[in-house]
């Protein structure tokens, strides 16, 4: 069997709108413009959706695996249950060490193992450095979206995912 392609998607800031430094309730739970157009257009195009997402609000007690389940169960039915997977790390560094977190890559690494990801034809659309550093130490190219950063920051780098998926439909040679 062929390996598959993947896009790895980071989750606050990428698919929902971030509010703060966590979002796990649900009536803030707010999927940002165009994400489940850029999701039909990438699993059109034979992309495995996988979501790599940081939850340290979890260890920090804040919140609930229960909360950060019912948040994503809100962004599979608000995307057509395009998304084929979800990976958190429930870790903080301040109260639990954890190889999962970003920016270290041991969720891209399970994700690429389970399902035989070819890392070749993949992708990390993020909207944090940490993000694409995990990307980068499995090999897989990245985007960073939204406005955290300067333009210019980081080599590929546009307002959304929309136009992140765009580029990687594109084959990448968009910019």
């Amino acid at each position: 069997m062929a390996k598959q392609k993947c896009v790895f998607l980071d989750r606050d800031g990428v698919l929902n709108r971030e509010r703060g430094d966590y979002t796990y309730l649900l009536d803030e739970f707010e999927i940002i413009a165009r994400v489940p157009e850029a999701l039909a257009l990438l699993k059109k195009n034979g992309y495995l959706l996988i979501v790599i997402t940081n939850q340290g609000g979890i260890a920090k007690g804040l919140y609930t695996k229960d909360d950060v389940m019912a948040c994503h169960q809100k962004l599979q039915q608000s995307c057509s249950n395009l998304i084929d997977a979800m990976y958190y790390a429930p870790s903080h560094p301040n109260y639990s060490e954890s190889l999962s977190r970003k920016p270290d890559s041991l969720m891209l690494e399970r994700a690429i193992a389970k399902y035989d990801i070819d890392v070749n034809y993949s992708w990390m659309v993020g909207d944090s450095l940490r993000d694409l550093e995990a990307a980068d130490k499995v090999g897989v190219r990245s985007i960073l979206v939204g406005d955290k950063y300067e333009a210019g920051t980081y080599a590929l780098q546009v307002k959304d995912l929309w136009e992140a998926a765009q580029i990687i439909v594109g084959g990448g040679n968009s910019l």
